[in-house]
């Protein structure tokens, strides 16, 4: 039988996500896509460094599925991207990729110093 909680778990992880990732937006100086770049980094690092220490299913539904999910935000990232041209588009996506890449690789790291 389905887990009847997990809708609305994801549900309230996707409000706090959604609702978290509009204050970076409000609290991260400067043009929109630096709010959205620190949103994606640290949605990477904190959903790495889960991976190896949630052991509730209940709780990953909430965390990643509902909360990082609505957190982390590719679709703006993808038209703050195409708007900034060419150049700085370029290099809005090596910051991202980049950043993002090593943030989860910190976040393994320090998942697994954890489980």
């Amino acid at each position: 039988m389905a887990d009847r909680l997990v809708p609305v778990l994801v549900a309230l992880g996707g409000f706090c996500g959604a609702v978290s990732r509009y204050l970076v937006g409000v609290a991260v100086p400067g043009p929109d896509p630096l709010g959205t770049l620190t949103a994606n980094v640290l949605g990477s690092f904190v959903l790495a460094a889960a991976v190896g220490v949630v052991r509730s299913r209940r709780f990953r539904f909430f965390l990643a599925t509902g909360l990082l999910s609505s957190f982390t935000t590719y679709s703006t990232f993808a038209v703050e991207t195409a708007m900034l041209g060419p150049a700085w588009g370029v290099a809005n996506v090596g910051l991202t990729y980049g950043l993002g890449f090593g943030a989860a690789l910190a976040g393994l790291l320090i998942g697994r110093r954890f489980a």
